[in-house]
């Protein structure tokens, strides 16, 4: 994701909520049975889990990967080819100047090729050494969370992650083929903010000033879904203990 006025262009904590209502009496819980006990297992023992996992995986990283071939093969009214080398040793590089395409009516999207040469927000521009060390070590602990951290019940905490590592190395991929990240979706152009504002670090005053792609609509939805399934989780957990404990819930 970058910033729409130049060429450059997180684990979630969980947090305990009130939960209404009382469990008076532990005996009155049904039995576990045989397929709570398999729910329970880790999901590294669950072929359904991982086939989730890399369902979801593969399905958004092509999603991301076919749409920014073909943004950069239509958008700019010809094909605009992208090499390494060219991207990283030729100062002087640039895309070319395009009008923008509306994607969606009333400026809502735009479509606008950009180069993205940091993470998102344009954060950390020209440290592709940093991002890609971090992408490999972000993506190693995802897959430890899931294998360690998550059970073969948790279904949404598997689409979760999922979708972090489709969009992760999505982004990843970009930067070790072509050198920088590519994107082309510009929400609200032409939307400024009110009394000429503008957002910390940038020089427009428009609403959305940065310029994204699928890989980080992909990466913020997997962030999203996996803080709705912490708050589930912890809800779960308070309501099994108090109930363990044959006592209301607070």
């Amino acid at each position: 994701m970058d910033e729409a006025g130049s060429a450059a262009g997180s684990t979630p904590d969980s947090v305990t909520g009130s939960v209404t209502g009382s469990v008076a009496d532990a005996s009155h819980l049904p039995a576990p049975a045989a397929s709570d006990a398999c729910g329970e297992q880790a999901s590294w023992r669950s072929p359904a889990s991982w086939a989730r996992l890399a369902g979801v995986f593969a399905g958004g990283i092509a999603v991301d990967l076919w749409s920014k071939y073909w943004a950069f093969g239509n958008v700019a009214g010809y094909p605009v080819e992208l090499t390494r080398e060219k991207v990283l040793e030729d100062p002087s590089f640039a895309l070319p100047h395009h009008p923008r395409v509306e994607a969606l009516p009333w400026d809502l999207l735009d479509f606008r090729l950009v180069l993205n040469y940091g993470a998102v927000f344009g954060i950390g521009q020209h440290r592709r050494e940093l991002f890609i060390v971090f992408t490999a070590l972000a993506t190693t602990a995802a897959v430890l969370l899931f294998a360690r951290g998550t059970r073969a019940r948790m279904r949404s905490a598997h689409v979760a992650i999922g979708l972090i590592l489709a969009g992760g190395l999505g982004n990843l991929y970009d930067r070790m083929v072509y050198g920088a990240v590519r994107d082309f979706l510009h929400m609200l152009p032409g939307w400024e903010l009110p009394n000429g504002w503008m957002w910390p670090g940038n020089s427009t005053t428009d609403v959305f000033p940065w310029v994204f792609n699928v890989a980080d609509v992909l990466l913020l939805a997997g962030m999203a879904l996996f803080v709705i399934t912490s708050f589930a989780e912890d809800r779960r957990a308070r309501l099994l203990a108090t109930a363990a404990a044959g006592r209301p819930t607070a």
